[in-house]
C-alpha cells in the first residue's frame, strides 16, 4: 500500500515543486520528517517572512510553489503577507497541520478551530481533507485552483495524523498525471475588432497590467503598440512590469488617483487596458472616470475584476493569449512611426542623497539583467526618473499595499533566479516589517543586496497625510533604527553610506558577490509620491 505521505510527495513533484517554504512545527513534523531526495526546505523565522519569501519565488520561476506554516499561530503570522500575495496573483498553496483528529474534538493544544474560515477572504479556496485518504485529492485540487486564472493563493489545513494512514490506490492514482488549463486566446473575428479600433483611433492608448510580465507578454505587446502606434502607460500599482521602460511610446505610470488617471488619459480617444483591473485607485481624489469621447475596453482573465469595474467593456480570456492573437491580427500592417526615446535623469548632489540620486547611482551600477523587488513606495517615481525595467521579471512590488513584501520577497526572487542580479530596494522602515528574511538570506548564503534608504520616516504616509490634509499623525518619526547593526545580528554583512562615489563602489562590488550584502545609505527626508 502507498502511504498518504508517499502519495502527497509524488503528487508535488510531479508538480516540481520540491521547494518547500516554512516554519516547522510540532504538527507539521510527520510530513517533514526525512525529506525525500530531490527536496528541499527552505527555513524562515516567521509565517509572514516564509509566505513572502515563496511569493517572490514562485514569481521568479513563474509556477506554484508549497508553503508550510504551523497551525492557527503560523496562519495568524503569515495574514499579512497571505493578502500581498493575492492582490500579486502568486500561486501559492499553502499548508498548516492542526491537532491530530482524535485530539479536535476536544479543541486540544494546537487544535486549529475552524481552520478553512482562518485564512478567508485573502485565499481563493480553503479546504481539509474528509478522511485522511483524501489528502492527496485535496492537495490537487488546491494547485489548480491555485494556478487557474486569476492565479493566487489557497490553503489546506493538515490533520497531523494523516501522514501514515494508506491511500486507496485506485482513487488517486490518476491524481499526479492531470493537467488542468484555461483557455488561452482571443476570439479572431473579436481581436481583428479591437485591432481595427485602435489603428482607426486618433490617439491611441494600451494599458498593462502585472499578467503580461512574461516574455511572451513584452514581445507581443511591444509588436502590437508598434504596429497600431498606440502610446503604453503601466496600470497603477501593479505588482510587476509588463514593458520596456525606456521604449520610444512608452508614456509612464497611470496614475492611482481617479483625479490624476483622467487627467493622464485626456486626449485618448482609446483605450485598451490589458492584464490589470480598471483601476486599482488610491488615495480618493474624485473626477470623472473617463474623459468625455473616450472609449476603453478591458481584456482580463479574472472575471471579479471585469465585473467590478466602474467603466468600459469587458472581455475575460487570458491576456497573454489574447495580445498574441491581437498581434497576429496586425499582420501586413506594418509599424507606425513612433517618438524619440526619453532619457533617464541624472543627479550628482552632495550628502544626504536626494533620492535621484542614489537612483542616478544605481542606474549607472546595473546592468540589464538586474531584477528589483521594491518596497520604498515613497521613491518608486524618482526610481522610475532613472531607471526603468528592460526585460522580462525585473520588477517585483506588493501589490495589496501592504508592507512586509520586499525584504523576504527579495530573497525568494533570488532564489528562484539565481543566474541574475537581485537587489531588494527597502525604506527603512519596510525592512523590518520581514525583517526575518535577512536570517535566511544568511543561512543559505543567497546572493541577495539589500539598498535600505534611510530617511528616518514613514515618507509615503507623509505624502499621503500632504495629499488628505493629515499633516499631524503620530508615529511617522522613525529615529535611530540602524539596518547595519540589525543585518550583522543576523549575519549579514552591512555598511552605511553617505557620499555618491562611496555608494557606487560598494554597489559594484555588492552585486557580484556570492552572499547576501546590506547597503544602507542616507537619504534627505524628501516626501515623494507613489
Amino acid at each position: 500500500m502507498t502511504s498518504v505521505r508517499d502519495s502527497v510527495f509524488s503528487l508535488l513533484e510531479r508538480h516540481g515543486m520540491t521547494t518547500v517554504f516554512g516554519n516547522p512545527g510540532s504538527t507539521e513534523m510527520g510530513f517533514l520528517n526525512d525529506l525525500p531526495g530531490g527536496f528541499r526546505y527552505i527555513l524562515g523565522l516567521q509565517g509572514g517572512a516564509v509566505v513572502a519569501m515563496a511569493d517572490g519565488y514562485s514569481q521568479a520561476i513563474d509556477g506554484p510553489v508549497l508553503v508550510n506554516l504551523h497551525s492557527a499561530p503560523g496562519v495568524g503570522n503569515a495574514m499579512g503577507s497571505i493578502v500581498n500575495a493575492r492582490a500579486n496573483r502568486t500561486p501559492l498553496v499553502i499548508t498548516a497541520g492542526t491537532q491530530a483528529r482524535p485530539m479536535q474534538v476536544m479543541e486540544s493544544w494546537l487544535t486549529n478551530i475552524d481552520a478553512t474560515t482562518l485564512p478567508r477572504p485573502a485565499v481563493k479556496w480553503a479546504g481539509e481533507a474528509p478522511r485522511p485518504q483524501d489528502t492527496a485529492a485535496t492537495l490537487a485540487r488546491a494547485i489548480h485552483e491555485a494556478t487557474l486564472p486569476p492565479p493566487g493563493p489557497v490553503f489546506v489545513s493538515q490533520p497531523a495524523d494523516d501522514w501514515a494512514a494508506d491511500v486507496v490506490d485506485a482513487e488517486t492514482h490518476h491524481l499526479a498525471e492531470r493537467r488542468v488549463a484555461a483557455g488561452t486566446g482571443l476570439d479572431p473575428a473579436k481581436a481583428a475588432r479591437v485591432v481595427e479600433e485602435l489603428r482607426a483611433a486618433e490617439s491611441p492608448l494600451i494599458v498593462l497590467g502585472a499578467a503580461l510580465d512574461t516574455p511572451e507578454g513584452w514581445e507581443n505587446t511591444v509588436a502590437l503598440a508598434e504596429a497600431t502606434g498606440a502610446e503604453v502607460m503601466m496600470a497603477p500599482l501593479e505588482s510587476r512590469w509588463s514593458f520596456p521602460g525606456w521604449h520610444p511610446q512608452f508614456r509612464g505610470v497611470l496614475s492611482p488617483s481617479i483625479a490624476g488617471a483622467t487627467a493622464q488619459m485626456s486626449g485618448y480617444d482609446m483605450v485598451l487596458v490589458l492584464g490589470a483591473p480598471v483601476f486599482r485607485y488610491y488615495p480618493y481624489i474624485p473626477d470623472e472616470l473617463l474623459p468625455e469621447g473616450t472609449r476603453l475596453l478591458h481584456i482580463t482573465d479574472d472575471p471579479g475584476q471585469a465585473a467590478r469595474a466602474p467603466m468600459g467593456d469587458a472581455v475575460v480570456t487570458d491576456p497573454v493569449g489574447a495580445a498574441r492573437v491581437l498581434v497576429e491580427a496586425t499582420a501586413g500592417s506594418g509599424t507606425v512611426a513612433a517618438g524619440e526615446s526619453p532619457e533617464p535623469v541624472t543627479s550628482h548632489g552632495p550628502a544626504p542623497l536626494h533620492p535621484t540620486d542614489v537612483f542616478t547611482v544605481l542606474a549607472e551600477v546595473a546592468g540589464p539583467d538586474l531584477a528589483m523587488v521594491n518596497e520604498s513606495p515613497s521613491n518608486f517615481n524618482p526610481l522610475l526618473t532613472c531607471w526603468r525595467p528592460s526585460r522580462p521579471r525585473s520588477l517585483f512590488f506588493s501589490g495589496s499595499g501592504g508592507l512586509g513584501f520586499g525584504t523576504s520577497a527579495a530573497v525568494g526572487v533570488q532564489l528562484g533566479m539565481p543566474d541574475r542580479p537581485v537587489l531588494g530596494l527597502l525604506g527603512d522602515g519596510a525592512l523590518h516589517y520581514s525583517v526575518q528574511g535577512l536570517y535566511t538570506a544568511a543561512l543559505y548564503n543567497v546572493p541577495v543586496t539589500f539598498l535600505v534608504l534611510r530617511n528616518h520616516q514613514y515618507g509615503v504616509l507623509k505624502w499621503f497625510g500632504q495629499q488628505t490634509d493629515a499633516r499631524h499623525v503620530p508615529g511617522l518619526e522613525l529615529p535611530d533604527l540602524d539596518a547595519v547593526k540589525i543585518a550583522e545580528g543576523y549575519g549579514v554583512p552591512a555598511r552605511s553610506v553617505r557620499e555618491a562615489d562611496e555608494l557606487e563602489a560598494v554597489l559594484r562590488e555588492d552585486l557580484e558577490t556570492d552572499g547576501p550584502r546590506l547597503i544602507q545609505v542616507e537619504i534627505d527626508r524628501t516626501v515623494g509620491v507613489i
